[in-house]
């Protein structure tokens, strides 16, 4: 008897336990979910379908400007986005502003905001209606994202509501419990010269005390040049201070027209390497912590010709089982046209262009899409609308699919299926696996230039003008 009360005791202890224990999380706290940029997730039990108008398996929505390219990032408990003012939050800001919106993940509660001026400039670096185009990268209570005017900002996740105004900058032009409240703030285009061509949109990532991001640095507004070829086109920040670790402009004057893309860490042989894409079509890697240049791969085969058949790295690259996968391609407004798939070996060093490609596809056309890679196969799109299934080894073709409308963001990779959107506004569902198996077509009500992210169990998806959280309510548990 002793005996079984004893065992009845630990099992009890082992439920209070476990009930007091927090769940862990799943966030998804920057562009790709991690460092290395691969857009997949562990979650499980998300929904193949859902209906806009019945609202099945929709938790919630909210409204946001009407043009939206800053991707969702959900990490301590909210939701950030990146939009435009169309619909302002505050009537008292009004005309075209850069956004970057906080909701609450649970409910989608609009939280706060942080609003960015439009560059006296223009459309030479500041297109208009754009808003903000970075996803941001969290973490603990520190937010970092590129604004509209090619500032690297951190910001305080709790913005004003908790009453502080943390931080070195005190000077916050809008200081209400619904703004942004800044910690710091690296205006590159003014301490650093560069000249950001139309946009900058650059997401960061972390990693130990260093923030990673490229300058956005780019071509006259005439294109007939590159204006500042000396400044730099990746740098490295001290995540405390804001203060520049180290910077390169490889690139120089070789831009051939902007530099949109987004750096990807990994570990290559005990060395943490970070990849830059260039504007001048070469892809680079790093060391992260010195700023040595270790390697370079040009993404063009030798006869292509700009802005025909040349293209640059505008996607973001994925570091996956010691190997770097990237697309070449170029600004969506060139439209479609031929491009290249590659999947490199960083562990060399120098101009790696033959002795790095372990495989070239050139199936996958101009691309400003991230790729999904598991279980051997590579998920990657296109901006002629086509989903690409490779083998991660190869890169031979196992199928291809056509949306038959423009792919601006990326295949995301969760509970073994494949969630695609597109610029018609449809997100297409597939099963993950060697052979072509489309579940489900679904309809946001208007373009989608993002990709679905997953985290804690919902699916959120933004279109030009609405953010959704989307989960399989028909399985939660009623209250």
């Amino acid at each position: 008897m002793r005996h079984v009360h004893f065992i009845i005791v630990c099992a009890a202890t082992l439920l209070l336990a476990a009930s007091i224990l927090p769940l862990v999380s799943q966030d998804w706290p920057m562009w790709g979910g991690s460092v290395q940029r691969n857009m997949i997730s562990s979650i499980v039990g998300l929904p193949s379908t859902w209906d806009l108008k019945t609202g099945s398996n929709i938790k919630w929505r909210a409204a946001l400007g009407d043009t939206s390219y800053g991707n969702p990032v959900v990490a301590d408990g909210k939701v950030f986005v990146g939009t435009n003012n169309a619909h302002a939050r505050n009537p008292e800001i009004k005309d075209d502003k850069g956004i970057l919106m906080c909701f609450r993940e649970s409910d989608g509660q609009f939280l706060w905001q942080a609003v960015t001026d439009k560059l006296d400039s223009g459309p030479a670096n500041d297109w208009p209606e754009q808003g903000v185009c970075s996803s941001p990268a969290v973490e603990g209570k520190r937010l970092y994202y590129v604004t509209n005017r090619g500032e690297l900002v951190c910001l305080d996740t709790e913005g004003f509501q908790d009453g502080k105004n943390d931080g070195p900058v005190q000077n916050e032009a809008y200081k209400s419990k619904l703004d942004a409240d800044v910690i710091w703030k690296l205006d590159m285009m003014q301490e650093l010269g560069t000249y950001a061509h139309n946009m900058a949109s650059s997401s960061p990532v972390i990693w130990g005390d260093l923030i990673f991001v490229e300058t956005s640095n780019g071509v006259s507004e005439n294109h007939e040049k590159v204006f500042a070829p000396k400044a730099p086109s990746f740098i490295a920040v001290n995540k405390n201070s804001g203060k520049v670790v180290w910077q390169d402009n490889s690139p120089g004057d070789h831009i051939l027209h902007g530099q949109w893309a987004s750096p990807a860490l990994g570990e290559v042989n005990g060395t943490m390497q970070v990849f830059f894409p260039g504007g001048d079509g070469w892809l680079y890697g790093f060391n992260a912590r010195t700023g040595e240049r270790l390697w370079s791969f040009d993404l063009n085969p030798k006869n292509a010709v700009w802005p025909k058949t040349k293209n640059y790295g505008i996607a973001t690259p994925v570091f996956f089982n010691n190997r770097v996968f990237v697309p070449s391609g170029q600004d969506p407004e060139h439209g479609e046209g031929p491009g290249h798939m590659y999947s490199i070996d960083p562990s060399q060093s120098g101009d790696i262009t033959e002795s790095g490609r372990v495989w070239h596809s050139d199936k996958v056309r101009r691309s400003i899409s991230t790729a999904a890679i598991a279980d051997g196969l590579v998920y990657i799109s296109d901006f002629s609308g086509v989903l690409h299934c490779l083998d991660s080894e190869t890169g031979k073709s196992y199928w291809n699919y056509d949306l038959q409308s423009a792919i601006w963001g990326s295949p995301l990779l969760s509970d073994g299926k494949i969630y695609l959107a597109d610029e018609d506004g449809d997100v297409a569902v597939f099963l993950a696996g060697k052979k072509q198996k489309t579940l489900a077509k679904n309809l946001m009500g208007s373009s989608v230039y993002s990709t679905p992210v997953a985290a804690n169990g919902a699916l959120y998806i933004m279109s030009r003008s609405e953010l959704f959280a989307i989960a399989n309510m028909e399985a939660a548990p009623s209250k």
